[in-house]
């Protein structure tokens, strides 16, 4: 092998392989912004998914407690009500409250749902409107 062309091939093998500390460097780094950048996707995705939920099972509590005062024939409908009902291994407790309207033979009644027994926070309310049941 003439000398020139050893003096090439040992200069290339010298600087071609692998990769430098910088890049490494470099690709540690941008691997770091994508890991952190899909973990925060995931856990902002868990939270939405139970806050989800919360609010279809508080809207199931609301449901039933109205549900029961239209099956209830008492008129008027008591105001400022509260109790509470387990669901999915947990106490919900609601309140509801009575809204006369123009009509004396109807009222709205909005129900609301919280896992707070002093009844400080909600996670959902729901209105409906119940009018008096007309005796035949």
């Amino acid at each position: 092998m003439p000398l020139n062309l050893q003096h090439q091939y040992s200069k290339s093998r010298r600087y071609s392989p692998g990769m430098t500390l910088l890049e490494v460097l470099v690709a540690l780094f941008i691997f770091a912004l994508t890991g952190t950048a899909i973990m925060k996707a995931a856990s902002d995705h868990l939270v939405g998914v139970g806050q989800i939920e919360d609010i279809t099972i508080a809207t199931w509590v609301a449901n039933n407690r109205l549900t029961q005062l239209h099956i209830d024939t008492t008129w008027p409908v008591k105001n400022n009500q509260k109790g509470e009902q387990e669901m999915a291994r947990r106490k919900w407790y609601w309140q509801q409250r009575v809204i006369k309207t123009s009509d004396l033979d109807m009222v709205q009644v909005e129900v609301s749902v919280g896992l707070d027994p002093q009844y400080k926070g909600t996670v959902t309310s729901v209105k409906t409107f119940i009018a008096k049941q007309i005796k035949s």
